[in-house]
């Protein structure tokens, strides 16, 4: 993996794009967003926000699972900016709403 896409991943699993935009983390990493995105295409097979997303809903599933949390500090510790954002990306990743897993871990 390219050294640049790697140090973009570490910095985006501890929640750079959280807070920050796609260009702001290509600066921090000296490059341009749209060789950022290049190579993000070649070497991870998607963009960097669709890697964030996807790391924020894994964090949010590791957090519901373990329970005790309520839905919207679940979201806001993930690093989702809204409660809508995650559960729309919830909906998109498991088909369901995160309370539906809450609730079938709970029956089971």
């Amino acid at each position: 993996m390219d050294g640049a896409v790697a140090r973009a991943v570490k910095l985006i699993n501890d929640g750079a794009l959280d807070a920050e935009s796609v260009v702001s983390l290509a600066m921090r990493l000296g490059i341009s967003s749209r060789h950022l995105a290049r190579l993000f295409e070649r070497h991870v097979g998607a963009t960097p926000r669709q890697l964030a997303k996807t790391l924020r809903v894994q964090r949010a599933k590791r957090l519901l699972d373990a329970g005790g949390r309520t839905m919207t500090d679940i979201a806001f510790q993930a690093g989702f900016g809204s409660l809508r954002r995650f559960n729309a990306a919830f909906a998109e990743f498991y088909g369901r709403a995160p309370s539906s897993l809450r609730a079938k871990k709970n029956r089971g």
